[in-house]
């Protein structure tokens, strides 16, 4: 029996699931408390632990890890590199473990999933479609200052596995199609997809496109401006402000973007005003996105946690079903993409890329 294990790192939670030819038969999500990740310093510090909890958790499926084949980690904040599927190398475990690009959980997918690896007779590490996925076209790039320039930070696994997907169900190559992919969670990427590449995308994470659940997206320059040096805020409170303290937790208090569009259907007025506004530059970016690709649009596919609202999604498409049909793809199986991901490259459809 030969398994493969996904493993996908998060803030507070370790995603985990064991596939056996391409079908799931263990998944588990470990939530780790405040109290006990506050020992460690760095996300790097937390490998032991980490991977302990995978190990037993395992074992408490009575699942052995020497049946694994294949290790497959989410990709972390690695240099910029093409979409596709990566072998775990010391370049890339150098980056991750000096968090040279940035620090976060998931750096730990690829060094986990090495660490694993290593420890099995002919087992690979893999990672696949890290969010640093970057393939816009260099016009793209170009900010209002040279100081500044525009960067490809995305939902690159769950979009692309998405746009793959979709092809396949109307027969065609993903490689044949533009689409534009909305991709609504904790954060919103919006991105243009010109036959096969992303020529355009949203910064999820640095203060650019709709604001979403927890970030604020992009935001009035000179306003923010004003906020950094009035005094009234350190630095670690604007990017708090930025990324996880912005957007409906800012505006209603709530991460809950289910729980922000029931208070807006039982008559509050100020939910209801901020849910239609979150939809309203969804729409909005999905429409520049059409420009991207000339208006050559095939199909406009909606996924992530928040495209299960059909008030949010009914709200979108009534804006941009001018442009193209509009497609529901609700959720994100981010287990599914990575493993799919390495099954299509083992299958010799998709090709195994090198960090360098």
């Amino acid at each position: 029996m030969k398994l493969l294990l996904a493993i996908n790192p998060g803030s507070t939670s370790t995603k985990l699931a064991v596939f056996e030819q391409g079908e799931s038969i263990f998944q588990a999500t470990l939530r780790h408390s405040a109290a006990e990740l506050q020992p460690f310093a760095s996300v790097a510090e937390q490998f032991a632990f980490r991977k302990e909890a995978i190990l037993s958790e395992l074992r408490k499926a009575g699942i052995s890890v020497r049946d694994v084949a294949v290790v497959v980690g989410r990709g972390g904040l690695v240099k910029p590199v093409e979409s596709g599927v990566y072998e775990v190398n010391e370049a890339m475990k150098a980056d991750m473990s000096s968090a040279k690009y940035g620090e976060h959980a998931c750096n730990l997918g690829a060094l986990i999933a090495d660490n694993l690896a290593r420890a099995l007779p002919s087992a690979k590490a893999y990672i696949a479609d890290p969010v640093v996925v970057d393939e816009m076209q260099d016009v793209a790039r170009v900010a209002g200052a040279p100081m500044f320039a525009r960067r490809s930070i995305f939902h690159a696994l769950n979009q692309k596995a998405i746009a793959r997907l979709h092809a396949a169900k109307v027969g065609k190559e993903y490689e044949a199609l533009n689409l534009i992919v909305a991709h609504l969670g904790g954060g919103i990427s919006v991105g243009a997809h010109r036959q096969g590449r992303v020529v355009d995308v949203n910064n999820a994470l640095g203060g650019d496109g709709a604001f979403s659940p927890e970030r604020t997206g992009t935001t009035p320059a000179l306003q923010l401006l004003e906020a950094c040096y009035s005094g009234r805020y350190t630095k670690a409170e604007m990017t708090k402000m930025l990324v996880g303290g912005g957007g409906l937790v800012a505006h209603l208090g709530t991460n809950d973007a289910q729980q922000a569009t029931q208070r807006a259907a039982q008559g509050d007025r100020k939910a209801a005003m901020v849910v239609n506004a979150l939809c309203y530059q969804v729409g909005k970016e999905i429409g520049a996105m059409a420009a991207v690709l000339h208006g050559r649009v095939d199909g406009i596919l909606i996924t992530g946690g928040i495209a299960h609202s059909s008030t949010v999604t009914s709200y979108v498409e009534q804006m941009v079903a001018f442009i193209a049909p509009v497609f529901v793809y609700p959720g994100e199986d981010e287990m599914w993409a990575l493993a799919t991901n390495v099954l299509q490259m083992q299958a010799g459809k998709l090709p195994l890329k090198k960090y360098v």
